[in-house]
């Protein structure tokens, strides 16, 4: 097994024996990871560990790590945790990937293209099972955290599906998706390492506060990096021609309304962007465009937000983490 790297939002932590502590805590964790998805069954076996292998942040074991550094930090239950959120997050990848017919993730082909729809699915749900089996170990405020979360994350992933209603707000109910779909299980992540690392129980809400500001933080500047980005292997615009919503043209369909050149761009857009030169033309136009601005400035004021939510803290070492992490997660290019 391959030695799991730090996330980049840790790279302007100063306190380098906390650095050690986490890095040695994630280490653990992919171990109980891998053993965590495998199974006797040998189909189960390697479609379980498809995603895993294929690596990711572990952003949301960090933060589990992070909060119990406000504790007794990477004891067993704090470990268990971590794995809880991860096998979690693994298993919506699955089947996002299934309702996005997403072709690709993390670099490699996607479970359902490889192996169907129906195996892609129940290899989610396996995954589910996993997380709850060992969750349901560490006793009943774990087991009501995931159990409310899991409701959160289907219900986000259902209001996505449906989209707004004629009564809704476009922009609000994209919020509300992104807390739901992301921000729950980031929340849950820094508050089952307070609990579980036995951290003071105040800190719990603040935490909670600002995994939820973090999360959206982290989907808005996704959406900022569709338009922006130039990194090597990555197509800008992706989201764009898949007509998934976003913030900036739900900023850009907002400003139709009085700018001209917004409206035009919202043209192009809903005929559709099949063609290459059109969608490259489109991206360079938004880049330069009021309403990507806009859309990263929504993706600040939510990082500034988590980091307010920290207030109740007392001045450490990890709250100092913590404070980066928020906002270095609105600072990332890919």
């Amino acid at each position: 097994m391959s030695k799991v790297s730090l996330p980049p939002q840790l790279r302007k932590v100063v306190d380098k024996e906390l650095i050690k502590n986490i890095q040695s805590g994630l280490e653990q964790v992919e171990i109980e990871l891998v053993n965590a998805v495998s199974h006797t069954d040998p189909v189960a076996n390697v479609t379980s560990r498809h995603l895993l292998d294929a690596g990711g942040k572990r952003l949301r074991p960090v933060l589990v790590l992070l909060a119990a550094g406000l504790g007794k930090g990477n004891i067993p239950e704090v470990i268990k945790s971590a794995v809880v959120v991860e096998l979690t997050h693994l298993a919506t990848l699955y089947h996002d990937d299934v309702m996005d017919r997403a072709p690709m993730r993390r670099g490699v082909a996607t479970a359902h293209e490889i192996w169907g729809n129906s195996v892609a699915i129940l290899t989610g749900d396996l995954l589910f099972a996993r997380a709850s089996q060992i969750v349901s170990r560490l006793g009943s405020k774990a087991l009501t955290l995931q159990a409310d979360t899991f409701e959160r994350l289907c219900l986000g992933q259902l209001h996505e599906t449906l989209g707004p209603s004629e009564t809704d707000d476009p922009i609000e109910h994209y919020l509300q998706v992104l807390a739901d779909k992301t921000g729950s299980l980031i929340s849950a992540s820094a508050e089952l390492g307070c609990v579980y690392g036995d951290a003071p129980d105040e800190y719990r809400e603040p935490l909670r506060i600002y995994g939820e500001k973090v999360g959206v933080a982290f989907q808005l500047i996704d959406d900022v990096i569709d338009i922006s980005s130039n990194a090597s292997g990555k197509t800008p615009g992706t989201d764009l021609r898949a007509g998934v919503p976003t913030m900036p043209t739900l900023i850009l369909r907002q400003l139709a309304q009085t700018d001209a050149t917004a409206r035009e761009l919202v043209e192009i857009i809903d005929s559709g962007l099949e063609d290459d030169a059109v969608l490259a033309d489109v991206v360079a136009r938004l880049r330069k465009h009021e309403a990507l601005a806009q859309a990263l400035q929504v993706a600040k004021n939510w990082s500034e937000q988590a980091i307010a939510a920290l207030e109740p803290l007392p001045d450490s070492t990890v709250k100092s983490a913590l404070q980066v992490f928020a906002q270095a997660v609105v600072e990332r290019d890919e």
